[in-house]
């Protein structure tokens, strides 16, 4: 959409219960929390980017927040309120802080969710302060978000740099491509980019690697030739992926074009992107919060809802969007309220989330990062492909069963975060 559109608004009507999923269906389905349906609905706005580079991320998310709400509505709504989903496309940080503030002022939403841009996310992070509205980011990792910029009224259902860094950290150094080695690395020129390369660099230093070289690839780049000639030429140990988008895909299909032998990581991913490179030209290991293999009943389930409504299988963009509507929608039943600092409360009162993976998650009152296990995935060869959807091994869940939850998470020296308001 274009900036001044009049957003996309989702009416939906009541349906039968139904079960399954989410913790949050169960609670909302309690007879104590579910009334006479006929207040108000609840407004919800989305915004995410839906054009350019990160679209097509974008409408994994769009499709997975209004599944999140059409089961909520199916389930009595929150309070026996309807919920009312607005759409618009955040297009980049000047636009989407307009388009968050008319939500905030205009339609009176309850709750703003998603965002994929780093800096478009503090754009909209500062309205939500200013309106203490919430806001759930659910696919921007600058650690800065966590740190020197958190906000009262903003939470991270996305994962950190440092979290991705950390958890793909670990299987590059059990393949023994980290201490000794060179790395060339290849990062996003922009918010998100600089601050991945920042942290990337931290890890090697600590961990006894060096970069043979680190380029910054301008947003828009869609040939990576002269960059391979240079990876080509320098030799080195590991290829690293700072990208982001489709900026992705193209590189992974024009370094098979190339068939360059040096190995390849990333440290910012997202599976459609994989599908997006197909069999043959997806390489590489790469961290994840969720893919669409983990074995879960509730990741079962979703995965089971979003293939039949949509044809195929959600990636974790999409989770990280479902799960936030869901989660602000518990965070409703629970406290029988739609206010802000109530919400807020809430949130950092330690309340836990079945977010389809092993262990339930929940939001880390200092800097509001939503603590959970990510996974590390290495693409199967080519002959090895059984569906173009399934193209990846994983690992367990990263942290392990008997791993403290937060030892992926940003530590107070890497993310310093002065919460106020």
């Amino acid at each position: 959409m274009t900036q001044g559109s009049t957003p996309t608004r989702h009416p939906l009507t009541r349906r039968r219960l139904v079960q399954g999923g989410f913790a949050a269906g169960a609670a909302l389905a309690m007879p104590g929390l579910v009334r006479a349906q006929g207040g108000q609905p609840i407004r919800i706005g989305h915004l995410t980017p839906r054009t350019g580079f990160l679209g097509p991320l974008g409408e994994y998310a769009v499709m997975a927040a209004q599944l999140a709400v059409e089961e909520i509505n199916a389930a009595g709504g929150i309070n026996g309120r309807k919920v009312e989903l607005l759409t618009e496309d955040s297009v980049n940080p000047q636009t989407a802080s307009g388009k968050a503030e008319r939500y905030v002022e205009r339609d009176k939403v309850a709750a703003i969710v998603g965002e994929i841009s780093s800096a478009s996310a503090l754009a909209i992070g500062q309205v939500a302060q200013r309106g203490k509205t919430i806001f759930l980011n659910t696919g921007a990792n600058s650690d800065a978000l966590r740190g020197q910029d958190c906000k009262r009224y903003m939470f991270h259902v996305e994962g950190a740099n440092s979290m991705y860094v950390k958890a793909v950290g670990r299987s590059l150094t059990e393949q023994g491509l980290v201490k000794g080695k060179r790395w060339y690395s290849l990062t996003a020129d922009y918010a998100f980019g600089h601050d991945l390369l920042r942290v990337a660099k931290g890890f090697m230093q600590g961990n006894g690697g060096t970069f043979a070289a680190d380029e910054l690839v301008p947003t828009d780049a869609t040939d990576f030739s002269a960059y391979l000639i240079k990876i080509r030429q320098a030799k080195p140990d590991l290829v690293i992926s700072n990208l982001a988008g489709n900026q992705i895909t193209n590189f992974l299909k024009q370094y098979a074009e190339y068939g360059l032998p040096f190995p390849v990581a990333g440290f910012g991913f997202d599976t459609a992107l994989a599908w997006g490179a197909g069999p043959g030209n997806f390489a590489g290991t790469w961290p994840c919060l969720w893919h669409h293999k983990v074995d879960t009943p509730s990741s079962k389930a979703f995965v089971a809802a979003f293939t039949k409504k949509y044809g195929k299988p959600p990636e974790n963009q999409a989770w990280g969007d479902y799960n936030a509507v869901k989660i602000v929608a518990k965070a409703m039943a629970d406290t029988q309220s739609t206010e802000g600092p109530k919400l807020v409360s809430y949130l950092e009162g330690g309340a836990k989330f079945d977010v389809q993976k092993p262990r339930p998650g929940y939001f880390r009152a200092r800097d509001h990062q939503f603590i959970s296990e990510m996974y590390a995935i290495t693409a199967l060869p080519a002959d090895q492909v059984k569906d173009k959807w399934d193209l990846f091994t994983s690992t367990p869940a990263i942290p392990g069963p008997n791993e403290d939850m937060e030892v992926l998470a940003p530590t107070a020296e890497e993310a310093a975060c002065r919460m106020e308001g």
